[in-house]
């Protein structure tokens, strides 16, 4: 039977454990996007708190793909240098590490970009999005940033990469039929949708090689609001999709959801307080569905809490590894503790006051006392 605290291989890294640090937008970058002191003792202090599998949090591809307050880049070589030691110091504590890599397309920061976002085709949301269609030559540009990033990323000492395309950035927002309503070989049919995600796939696969870890993350559907009459991606696309990456030869998939704008249903973090088990992990149905149908190992995001449902999760194997990202802003060693044996609910109450506090520029930190 699988448990939590045994050793596993992805591709050819070994993991300690079956935990996974979700990629958490931290707000600890230096101005120009590299690695800052801070940012490595919160990446230090996960390791130590024994977390298998870290995954920073995400890294803009080139500089028209920035959305975020001190936000990690990784879209130039001079930055390379800037990780090493961070990388360095978390091996050390016997943990790995990936980067992950994105564009944050219509949800790029307005302003900072040098052109208007854009997005799969042109929309226009009042008050929540504006923009204008990604052309096919930027496109091309666009799947070559990707492997650049990734190769970056391998130089640093990474041990490996993830493609985000959940959460209504660039990737996501091809796969979705809300973003994407393009005539060309990229819009229409799911096959066409996916191909960007595909060929950015293959395009890092060519550049690091077999043996360099290579994971996505995707929604496990957009959850749009029915006011907006219009379908997002589903649950049977993501299926789909994943099934398309899993002939690819992808090494992991992590399912989370929504668009993390107002035009979904939920945020990709929800602000419910969760204090029994039967509110915990948001996608399970989704991760039942995939677990039938999908050999991929799959990493679990959303709502996992406790001790005894992550065990759950993987003895009956509904998940390969279990994915946190509030609970270790709260606790960055609950591993650790769950470990020690003092297997108590994860502190975290879910109020999302964290992200508010990341949003001032002063990085991301829980605000409640202890």
């Amino acid at each position: 039977m699988k448990n939590l605290f045994e050793t596993t291989i992805i591709n050819q890294m070994e993991l300690k454990n079956r935990f996974v640090r979700s990629a958490t937008w931290e707000g600890l970058a230096n101005p120009d996007g590299s690695c800052s002191e801070e940012l490595t003792d919160l990446m230090v202090n996960l390791a130590k708190g024994q977390v298998g599998l870290i995954i920073s949090g995400h890294a803009y591809i080139n500089s028209e793909g920035f959305s975020s307050v001190r936000q990690l880049g990784i879209h130039d070589d001079r930055l390379i240098t800037s990780y090493k030691k961070m990388v360095e110091k978390v091996h050390a504590e016997g943990s790995k590490i990936f980067m992950q890599i994105t564009h944050s397309g219509a949800k790029s920061w307005i302003g900072l970009a040098e052109k208007k976002p854009f997005g799969p085709s042109f929309l226009k949301v009042k008050d929540i999005l504006n923009c204008r269609e990604i052309t096919l030559s930027e496109v091309s540009q666009i799947i070559e940033d990707f492997k650049n990033a990734a190769l970056r990323a391998k130089k640093a000492g990474f041990d490996g990469v993830q493609i985000h395309a959940a959460h209504g950035y660039l990737l996501s927002e091809f796969l979705s039929p809300f973003f994407n309503k393009r005539k060309d070989k990229y819009g229409g049919c799911l096959e066409n949708r996916a191909r960007l995600v595909l060929e950015i796939y293959r395009a890092i696969r060519s550049a690091v090689g077999i043996e360099f870890t290579v994971i996505i993350k995707i929604n496990s559907e957009d959850f749009i609001k029915e006011e907006f009459m219009v379908q997002g991606f589903t649950l049977s696309e993501m299926l789909q999709v994943a099934a398309m990456l899993e002939v690819e030869g992808i090494d992991a998939i992590e399912l989370s959801g929504s668009l993390s704008l107002p035009i979904s249903k939920y945020l990709s973090f929800r602000t419910e307080k969760i204090n029994s088990r039967e509110k915990e992990v948001y996608y399970r149905e989704a991760a039942e569905l995939y677990k039938g149908k999908i050999a991929v190992p799959l990493i679990l995001v959303g709502g996992i809490r406790s001790y005894e449902v992550a065990k759950e999760l993987v003895e009956e194997e509904q998940a390969d590894y279990i994915s946190l990202c509030r609970p270790l802003i709260r606790e960055p060693e609950l591993i650790k503790r769950w470990y020690s044996g003092d297997i108590k609910r994860a502190t975290c109450v879910s109020c999302g006051k964290c992200f508010t506090q990341a949003k001032t520029g002063k990085g991301m930190r829980c605000v409640l006392e202890n």
